[in-house]
């Protein structure tokens, strides 16, 4: 973070140029605009009677404010934070906001409010699987229920002043403080890189949660943060000197580890504190690669490097594309400093890009929209740059796909973007959301379509028996938001109606055997090569929608394809003429003139038997056949056996009977189904009733298979007018 200047109430950035005027976020911010903010404000407080709880508040914003103000914020949020704890604590009600010396403020001050109310649940405990994903919701909310990114680095400040001030407090307010602070804010600093205040959250939450650790590691190290910081500045200052006589321009930063970092990588990496060699360190940022090893060379020439302590990760860079120059030197006074020198983009890729420094230090990383925000806020904070537009991109754009709600307990849920209630409901347990009769948003009774909104206070009122309704199933009337609480409310309609589908499975079965001529064929059968274990599972899993009626021609398919019997190596396919089946095996009999039935048109995979005629040569029948029963009881020594070929592109004679209201295209629709099916048409007649505007085809095709043909009836039934399509036996 840039150092800043404080002079007579301005914030003036050391990279500006001299004679400009200072960066604002907007031309309202000028100079003498933000002095008059804290003077307003002064005099706001001034104006109000003394009370020992009025002072108090006043203390805690002053000192949240000198904590803001080292971050370089604007006058405006530091005079925001000066009056916001008299708000918080309730010295005032929020109409006295109007006062002409604040009204300018109000906006940020209730921000801060607001974002002070969301903690932890009392009962809450780190380490369980759902405080973790309660820890991480929490820290999305609070990025995502302000318009400015500036008031969550305020009640970051807020957090580290409640932290100093718990020095006195009872061990049970210390702790309780403090893993807030580890599990919430301190990881929120880091994502954003407000690194000045990491180390001391992190260091004072270390010291409240684990006494003892802390007090003999601090005691192991020797030495005071100030003696260490001194070390820090003596490299540097060697660092510059000597690169300066080298003529390499770099930027040298550096402070000491702090103490929950230390402990951190010792219980990491399994290691005494005296084998760590990164306790101490500086960063040097270059112009190019060629001036990264050249200052390693000097860094190498002025001390002894530790052997095995130094990588690569320019040359070699980590999986994550983070690239450095990492080496470990024994500095001033005999002690271990380590050295990192990147150039200026491998540091904004470092800070910025997926090799973020907070990614790899809380091991994993969030989702990949989370990332790019993070860089959006992270960016922001960025001193000299141009925040406006950007806070209005993160308003509508960064989070607009997730919205997050606080039960009446506190736990945070994520929900997706225009989430209701229900949604709410059903996230917090599916029962829940089945009982749910209504709900309260921030203690006010709302419809169950109300759209969440960022950090509103959700509760669902039950009932004593589950009663979902079919509406919220429908998203036009926006009961629900989430496929998947409508999954959860369709299943329960699944389990409540298992009669109904059954009874619905049943005849969708007994219309797709009928339509396919396979009444035959047992339910029990095909159940079992669907994987269901009786009919009526099957039957269940059709009326609920859960299998469509195109799986039970596949299964025929697959049973028929079972059963029919393999053509010997001597099965020649017989010769193919107009009507003729060229791709039937005869068995044990030379070249053969086949035909096909006309009374039952079989398909493959179908069982089928043949017929020898007189003067026509081989009739196919299929095996149920009713002229074929007939014909093998006078004439048993006629049949004989036969098999379906391999061609791939072989098609077979079909017809089929279409029943409909007759309207204008409905015959170019039926050819537009069956072209889009790759179904032949060899024939097509129609009849219509005039008097009654009812139609009647009769269509011959050619069609690939049983699957093939299952598929265009089926879309054909879909035809608007279309009343019912069945195969001719």
């Amino acid at each position: 973070m840039i150092p800043v200047i404080v002079e007579a109430g301005t914030i003036r950035n050391p990279r500006q140029m001299p004679g400009t005027e200072p960066t604002t976020d907007d031309d309202s911010r000028a100079p003498d605009r933000r002095v008059t903010a804290i003077a307003r404000v002064d005099a706001f407080l001034a104006a109000l009677p003394e009370t020992p709880a009025r002072q108090a508040a006043i203390e805690d914003g002053r000192a949240i404010a000198a904590i803001a103000r080292s971050l370089g914020l604007a006058e405006d949020v530091l005079a925001a934070a000066r009056v916001y704890p008299l708000l918080r604590d309730g010295c005032f009600e929020e109409k006295i906001l109007k006062n002409k010396n604040v009204e300018n403020l109000s906006k940020l001050i209730l921000g801060m409010v607001r974002l002070g109310r969301f903690s932890l649940p009392a009962d809450w405990r780190p380490g369980e699987a759902l405080a973790v994903q309660q820890s991480e919701a929490l820290r999305k909310m609070l990025l995502a229920v302000v318009s400015d990114v500036r008031l969550v680095l305020v009640r970051i400040a807020e957090q580290l002043h409640k932290l100093r001030s718990a020095k006195q407090a009872p061990s049970s307010t210390q702790q309780a403080i403090a893993v807030e602070t580890r599990e919430i804010y301190a990881a929120l600093a880091s994502r954003l890189g407000v690194w000045q205040l990491k180390w001391e959250l992190e260091d004072l939450a270390f010291r409240y949660l684990d006494p003892d650790t802390y007090r003999s590691l601090a005691k192991a190290l020797n030495e005071k943060r100030v003696e260490r910081e001194a070390f820090i500045e003596q490299v540097e200052s060697e660092l510059r000197r000597e690169l300066e006589q080298e003529g390499i321009h770099a930027e040298i930063t550096g402070r000491p580890k702090h103490i929950y970092s230390i402990w951190r990588k010792m219980q990491r990496k399994d290691r005494a504190l005296e084998s760590l060699y990164d306790i101490r360190a500086v960063r040097l940022l270059v112009d190019d690669i060629k001036d990264c090893y050249a200052a390693l060379g000097v860094v190498h020439n002025r001390w002894p490097y530790l052997p095995g302590e130094f990588d690569d990760y320019i040359a070699n860079p980590k999986d994550n594309d983070y690239r450095s120059l990492h080496t470990a030197v024994i500095g001033p006074d005999g002690k271990t400093v380590e050295v990192q020198i990147r150039t200026h983009d491998m540091h904004r890729q470092a800070e910025l890009g997926v090799a973020a420094h907070w990614r790899y230090k809380e091991g994993g990383g969030a989702p990949g929209a989370f990332d790019q925000k993070i860089r959006f806020l992270r960016q922001l904070l960025e001193p000299g740059g141009d925040g406006g537009d950007l806070l209005d991109q993160i308003r509508d754009e960064v989070f607009e796909d997730r919205v997050y709600a606080v039960s009446p307990k506190g736990d945070i849920v994520e929900l997706p973007a225009g989430a209701t209630p229900l949604d709410f409901a059903y996230h917090v347990h599916t029962q829940v959301g089945h009982r749910c009769r209504g709900a309260k948003a921030n203690g006010r009774i709302v419809p169950l379509t109300y759209r969440v909104e960022n950090g509103d206070k959700i509760e669902v009122i039950t009932g004593s028996q589950p009663q979902p309704s079919r509406d919220w199933l429908s998203p036009r009337l926006g009961y629900l938001a989430s496929a998947k609480t409508r999954a959860k409310v369709r299943n329960w309609f699944r389990h409540q109606d298992r009669d109904q589908h059954l009874r619905q499975g049943r005849e969708v079965m007994e219309r797709e055997l009928a339509r396919l001529s396979m009444r035959e064929v047992p339910a029990d059968t095909i159940a079992g090569q669907l994987k269901f274990r009786d009919s009526d599972a099957l039957y269940i899993a059709l009326g609920a929608g859960d299998v469509t009626p195109a799986s039970i021609a596949t299964a025929l398919q697959q049973l028929r394809g079972d059963e029919t019997p393999q053509p010997s190596p001597r099965r020649r396919p017989a010769r193919r003429k107009d009507g003729a089946a060229g791709d039937v095996a005869v068995s044990g009999v030379g070249d053969l003139m086949c035909n096909f039935a006309r009374c039952c048109r079989p398909v493959p995979p179908e069982a089928i038997v043949g017929y020898i005629t007189q003067g026509r040569g081989v009739s196919i029948h299929r095996q149920d056949c009713g002229n074929l029963l007939g014909l093998s009881q006078r004439y048993p020594e006629r049949i004989i056996e036969v098999a379906w070929g391999g061609s791939d592109s072989a098609t077979y004679p079909v017809e089929l009977s279409l029943h409909a209201h007759d309207r204008a295209g409905l015959l170019r629709d039926v050819s537009a189904v069956l072209a889009d099916e790759g179904a032949n048409v060899t024939d097509l007649k129609s009849h219509t009733d005039r008097a009654q505007m009812h139609t009647v085809m009769a269509i011959s095709l050619d069609i690939a298979d049983l699957p093939s043909l299952a598929t265009a009836m089926a879309r054909l039934e879909q035809l608007p007018n279309v009343l019912s399509v069945r195969r001719k036996a």
